[in-house]
């Protein structure tokens, strides 16, 4: 894949990220083409020992890194800061996620960032944002799923606040990040400089509740857990699982009918709108779930879609990983691995026509010292060897085990 040129070919990106949604950022841009440095401690960002476990390879680390050069420095050490200071020069982005003002006392603040390259983008990722009521308060996804109310309009009346399964308000801080950083990019363009990004994990959950959220800032109304005001529009067991029926806008009334057998209801007037079919959703949910119990989960979905109603899979973890889809359209790819032999990775969500999306592998701890500081940097192999002997730097074959 390395003679693939993404559409960010070009653009080189400053990965100092850890844990999710900074280097999900850093990743993505990576997928569109960018060359990107992951700036690891020495032994390795944490991650690399999260499980679960592929063949001794963390599943976890592979889905935010694959693609990335790995540069393992001590960045509390002069030199490495010098490094640092010289890899900025001649960059486009910096993508960083330490608490707010961490990156100031480390010496890379934005201002210091922008007399060293005044084109540079720096990417701020956090849990409450580099200003705001909450800004000294450390956070993970959850903290975005919560306050924003997510977990208290999943599920149904009664059951405690339900949290997504899946880390959603880090994937959508990546991708708000990575978007400011192509807007970014193109403003300098016109302007010539650079600028900072400061995206946060709580924006991103009001950036799912924002429909409730206006409707009660404007009207006080406060949404009922559960409540479908259009049914039939949810999760029906079949018999051999589960299977996703979204049908409540008015138009699709006429061909739900249809496929239950049921030609009276269009002129039923407990049906003949969506707040009476909410009033009176009771019988259509019978109807429903009587069908179904007949049907397997194919023979549902040929079913309804047959009747041009959505119906689609509610599948286990390894129903969706046996699905064709993902691998049809390369959204998971598998790439060679130094520890599993081969991975699944997160592959192409855009399908570029003329510049495909990039998929690469996982890089090994400082594999890329001596590329990135002699190649780019112009340093000797006398002075990279210092760095080694001075633990500036360190790669895979000076530990065995993460440095305490």
């Amino acid at each position: 894949m390395a003679d693939i040129k993404g559409p960010l070919d070009g653009i080189r990106v400053i990965d100092l990220g850890r844990h999710q949604a900074g280097p999900r950022c850093a990743q993505v841009l990576a997928r569109l083409g960018a060359e990107v440095i992951k700036i690891e401690r020495l032994g390795g960002e944490e991650t690399r020992y999260h499980g679960p476990w592929v063949r001794k390879q963390s599943a976890y680390w592979v889905q935010y890194n694959s693609g990335k050069k790995s540069v393992s420095m001590d960045l509390r050490k002069e030199e490495g800061k010098k490094a640092l200071r010289q890899l900025v020069a001649v960059s486009d982005v910096v993508v960083q996620n330490f608490r707010p003002g961490t990156i100031d006392e480390m010496g890379f603040g934005y201002d210091v960032l922008h007399s060293l390259n005044p084109r540079i983008i720096m990417v701020n990722v956090s849990a409450y944002g580099q200003f705001g009521p909450y800004r000294e308060q450390i956070g993970y996804d959850p903290i975005g799923q919560t306050m924003s109310g997510i977990a208290m309009v999943t599920g149904e009346e009664g059951m405690p606040p339900i949290r997504a399964g899946v880390p959603i308000i880090d994937r959508t801080t990546a991708l708000h990040s990575a978007i400011g950083t192509l807007a970014a990019l193109y403003e300098r363009q016109l302007s010539g400089v650079g600028q900072s990004i400061d995206v946060c994990l709580a924006d991103s959950g009001y950036s799912l509740t924002e429909i409730p959220i206006t409707a009660y800032h404007g009207a006080g109304i406060e949404p009922r857990r559960g409540q479908s005001d259009a049914p039939p529009s949810g999760t029906y067991p079949c018999q051999n699982g589960w299977v996703l029926i979204s049908a409540g806008d008015q138009h699709h009334w006429p061909r739900v009918c249809s496929a239950l057998g049921r030609p009276e209801w269009l002129e039923d007037p407990r049906f003949t709108t969506r707040p009476a079919r909410g009033k009176n959703g009771a019988a259509i949910q019978e109807a429903m779930r009587a069908l179904l119990s007949t049907m397997t989960m194919p023979e549902a979905i040929a079913h309804f879609t047959k009747h041009d109603v959505v119906a689609a899979p509610v599948n286990t973890i390894p129903q969706a990983a046996q699905d064709p889809h993902p691998w049809e359209r390369r959204v998971m790819v598998e790439v060679p691995d130094f520890l599993a032999g081969s991975i699944a990775v997160s592959g192409d969500f855009w399908h570029f026509s003329r510049t495909p999306a990039p998929v690469g592998s996982t890089p090994q701890v400082g594999e890329h010292n001596e590329e990135i500081l002699g190649g780019l940097l112009g340093y000797s192999e006398e002075d990279i060897a210092k760095m080694y002997a001075n633990n500036v730097i360190g790669n895979w074959h000076h530990y065995d085990t993460v440095p305490g």
